[in-house]
């Protein structure tokens, strides 16, 4: 197994470990259950803004293993292990975009196919929130890296990640929900900017992990 790819593997043990299966599908579906109780159970209105709804629980589920991320590896000197072993910072955070994304995004397209049922959304719309989530999730994952990086060490780092995180995630929220919609051009945006964050992430990562372990 190469490097990157053990690093991988690593993070997605460590995804599953803390419940990258059963956390997201509970998570969606306590979303779809309580939703309805606070906006009223009408099936026009719960069908009209479930994009958004399923949108806003997929950001809140990329958040959750936010301090789980960097921080550990960063108080137990894992980093500077790696360091010595000849990974790049950079290298290190692209992988754990790809392992926090393989640990909450395959569970989250499982769990849109409840939570689309129990909102009352068409079969198309339920197609077209999972096409959405397979292009934008990816973004999520990567401003989850990226978050976690910057606050790591910080104390009260779970609340400061959501503060840093949530304005930044506004764009792949909006175009996400759009996508689910009737503007077409709503899905190339999200795929733009989830392009976008996986590109750019990992150096912002890399050279926050390489600040706090200096």
């Amino acid at each position: 197994m190469s490097g990157f790819a053990s690093l991988v593997a690593r993070e997605l043990r460590r995804a599953w470990a803390a419940g990258g299966l059963t956390l997201p599908i509970a998570f969606f579906v306590l979303v779809a259950v309580l939703f309805p109780f606070a906006i009223g159970p009408e099936p026009k209105l719960l069908a009209r803004i479930g994009g958004g709804v399923i949108w806003a629980a997929a950001l809140l589920a990329a958040l959750l293993p936010v301090e789980r991320l960097i921080a550990p590896d960063l108080e137990s000197g894992t980093l500077d292990q790696l360091a010595v072993r000849g990974f790049g910072e950079a290298t290190v955070a692209a992988a754990k975009i790809v392992g926090h994304w393989l640990g909450f995004a395959p569970s989250l397209l499982l769990a849109t196919v409840i939570a689309s049922a129990l909102l009352g959304l068409s079969f198309d719309q339920m197609m077209a929130a999972g096409v959405s989530l397979a292009v934008g999730t990816p973004g999520l994952a990567a401003l989850g890296v990226a978050t976690a990086a910057l606050t790591a060490g910080l104390r009260g780092a779970g609340a400061v990640a959501g503060l840093v995180m949530l304005p930044l995630a506004v764009p792949l929220l909006i175009f996400g929900a759009g996508a689910m919609g009737s503007d077409p051009s709503a899905l190339k945006l999200l795929g733009a900017v989830s392009l976008l964050l996986v590109g750019g992430c990992p150096f912002v990562a890399g050279a926050a992990m390489r600040m706090g372990r200096g």
